[in-house]
């Protein structure tokens, strides 16, 4: 299928977005084949949806991640982008709302408002984009279109306005009645035929319509006095006030249907042409030029270049792709463009048009349109394409940090070797991966939850051929002390020529925050200046290993304050040894202590679950420092031990029902209560007997 281009007043770009099982990618499927963009009707469950083509997805039936689908219906062409409704793959519906000009929000009529839904719209309204709703699934059993759009209206206020209203519900939903124009139309099988309204339904007409002209009327002052005033609204008044006030996000009006049959499809797609707005109804992008001033680029495909990219995926054979939304200017296949975010030239290979998996190579890509390309060499999600003398920088997308942290390693020495290039092409497609280091000297892979931590190893395995294990990441703890002592230390060995011999006298106290601290007060040179550096460095290789559990020593001041030395034998080496052994005797007699790291914590969480969220902390050994509200949020603050956070993210989503969020950084050491310490000083024990005895730092 080859698209014939368009102008900006006929290209509409609308993302999908919404709880998971909504009927998102089943809705897109549809929308493609009746406008025979794809020439078979996929279906999630079977996994043949062209939407959902990614493996991963079609073993899971949902949807991971973002894909694009385009059509044109009545002389606009509609991109559609496809959003995953679980939490942990929230960085690909934030991408589609950087690529879309309009929202289609998707709910189940038997599910209620869900988590999902709920940051779809937070996200909308965060960008201020326009939005219809459309009450998916009204046929299913238990629906009930009327409560679903009562608990829109509920949750999100009365700028929730019904343009449709159900003809019955579940088994019995058979079609909607248009409140706009006041017509019934009944699903036949094959189309939506009109009928005469229900007069079992008049009253319910006259509120819906009522709510309507409440939430529309607010577009326009004069049609507002009139409402007011009890006038009548003629039905191209009410047409206009409803085109002004989506576009202006004033309002969102709600449509009913059954993706899966087909029921109301066209409907929708008529809302989405007559209301959602086009490129040339969205304010122009604010940028910063090369000076850094800001200014602002209108949508114009005559002007200047102005490409937002919003998604990257990773593909060992194809290469990098490079998910485009052109939002001025005219971008040609095999062109030159500055990449502003990394200030270096990109040559642009083969422009694409993406229907699911499938693409279309096309020779440019116009202002508002939406495209693909493949092997740019150092863009990324995020990035800001324009010309070298026009060089533009959009505000780079937000994305949230990662909350669940976990320890990764390869399953075999084949897998060692490709996984340093594996992850960091993973990386290029994961805005909400990190990749570091712990201190145990672990390699820890932070993502958004369980499930997104799967699918990634699931993927590295499939794209890369990278076998990567998992486990909980190692505690850092630490030992200190929390008494003072004086130890001597001595090392002396006699051989055939030079022999070797160290005296040392130190006396050891706690250090608070402080670290390992080296100090000396030798008098009369009983140990020799030029034998103070091997001392430091003894004590500091033996902190790498303390006494309890053989974490590093931290905290703990190191005076040398006696010591003898041999006029022929001594040397650095012996001092540092004579050292090492002084500080590993005296730990033991200073009241040894094991330290756990201490995170600052804050969690977002609504309020009627903050009683459970306080109670779980508590049970974590938390200490809630802190309450703030934002609305209907509730912001706790807390210190919590870092071993009762590694599962966190999971655990504060069931808590709160998939509507907690929280981040954790470091703050301080203390110490570790006597029975968790006993457990971890056991494990330690016992991880020396499995290793025959040779102990070994962590």
């Amino acid at each position: 299928m080859t698209m014939k281009s368009v102008d900006l007043p006929h290209l509409r770009s609308v993302v999908l977005a919404g709880n998971a099982g909504a009927g998102k990618t089943t809705l897109a499927e549809q929308l493609l084949f009746m406008a025979s963009a794809i020439p078979r009707l996929g279906r999630v469950d079977d996994g043949t949806a062209h939407l959902d083509f990614e493996p991963e997805e079609q073993k899971r039936k949902e949807s991971l991640s973002l894909a694009v689908g385009t059509f044109e219906y009545e002389g606009t062409r509609i991109s559609l982008v496809d959003t995953p409704g679980y939490p942990d793959f929230i960085a690909d519906m934030i991408e589609g709302f950087a690529a879309a000009d309009g929202a289609l929000f998707v709910m189940d009529a038997s599910a209620g408002v869900g988590a999902g839904l709920e940051d779809a719209v937070a996200i909308g309204r965060a960008t201020n984009t326009a939005a219809c709703f459309f009450i998916n699934k009204c046929d299913r059993e238990h629906a009930d279109p009327t409560a679903a759009l009562d608990a829109l209206r509920a949750t999100f206020g009365d700028k929730i306005a019904p343009l449709q209203l159900a003809i019955g519900a579940g088994e019995s939903f058979s079609g909607h009645v248009d409140l706009v124009h006041r017509r019934a139309y009944r699903w036949d099988g094959t189309e939506e035929v009109e009928i005469p309204i229900p007069d079992e339904l008049a009253d319910e007409i006259a509120t819906r319509r009522d709510q309507l002209l409440a939430a529309a009327a607010e577009a326009d002052d004069e049609v507002l006095i009139k409402y007011l005033d009890g006038e009548e609204v003629s039905d191209p008044e009410l047409e206009a006030c409803l085109r002004k006030g989506v576009k202006e996000s004033i309002l969102a009006p709600v449509l009913v249907g059954s993706a899966a049959k087909g029921i109301g499809l066209r409907g929708l797609l008529d809302a989405v042409v007559r209301y959602l707005p086009s490129p040339a109804d969205e304010p122009p992008a604010t940028v910063t030029d090369k000076a850094g001033a800001a200014m602002e680029v209108a949508a114009d495909e005559a002007g200047p270049l102005l490409v937002r990219v919003f998604k990257t995926t990773a593909d060992p054979f194809v290469g990098r792709l490079t998910y485009l939304r052109i939002l001025s200017g005219t971008l040609h296949s095999q062109a030159h463009v500055w990449n502003t975010a990394r200030n270096e030239d990109e040559r642009i290979g083969q422009l694409l048009l993406l229907h699911g998996k499938d693409q279309e190579a096309i020779g440019e890509l116009k202002a508002g349109e939406i495209g693909a390309v493949s092997k740019l060499a150092v863009t990324e999600t995020g990035d800001t394409l324009s010309t070298k003398e026009q060089a533009f920088k959009l505000p780079p997308i937000d994305f949230p940090a990662p909350s669940l942290v976990v320890a990764i390693e390869p399953v075999t020495k084949q897998d060692l070797d490709k996984m340093g290039p594996a992850l960091q092409r993973m990386l290029e497609e994961e805005p909400t991966v990190r990749l570091e280091r712990g201190d145990t000297g672990e390699q820890l892979l932070r993502t958004m939850g369980e499930a997104h931590t799967s699918v990634i190893i699931e993927r590295l395995k499939r794209k890369f051929g990278a076998a990567i294990a998992t486990h909980t990441p190692t505690v850092p703890y630490r030992e200190t002390i929390r008494g003072t002592t004086k130890v001597h230390g001595r090392y002396k060995k006699q051989t055939g020529g030079h022999g070797m011999f160290g005296d040392v006298w130190l006396e050891l106290e706690p250090n608070p925050g402080g670290g390992i601290e080296f100090a000396e007060r030798v008098v009369g040179g009983a140990v020799p200046k030029g034998f103070f550096a091997g001392v430091e460095k003894g004590i500091r290789e033996a902190a790498s290993e303390g006494a309890l559990a053989g974490y590093p020593l931290s905290d703990i001041k190191a005076t040398l304050y006696d010591g003898s030395f041999h006029p022929v034998d001594s040397n650095e080496l012996s001092f540092k040894i004579a050292a090492s052994i002084a500080l590993k005797d005296g730990v033991h007699q200073a009241k040894p202590a094991l330290l756990e790291p201490i995170m600052n914590v804050e969690i977002r969480v609504p309020d009627r679950y903050m009683g459970e969220v306080t109670r779980d902390l508590n049970a974590r050994r938390g200490r809630v420092v802190g309450l703030d509200s934002d609305g209907s949020v509730q912001i706790i603050t807390a210190q919590v031990p870092q071993a009762e956070l590694f599962s966190y993210a999971t655990e504060l989503r069931s808590l709160a029902h998939g509507r907690g969020s929280f981040t954790a950084t470091p703050d301080h050491y203390d110490d570790v209560p006597g029975h968790v310490a006993e457990k971890v000083i056991e494990a330690h024990r016992k991880e020396l007997e499995a290793a025959g005895g040779h102990g070994g730092g962590h």
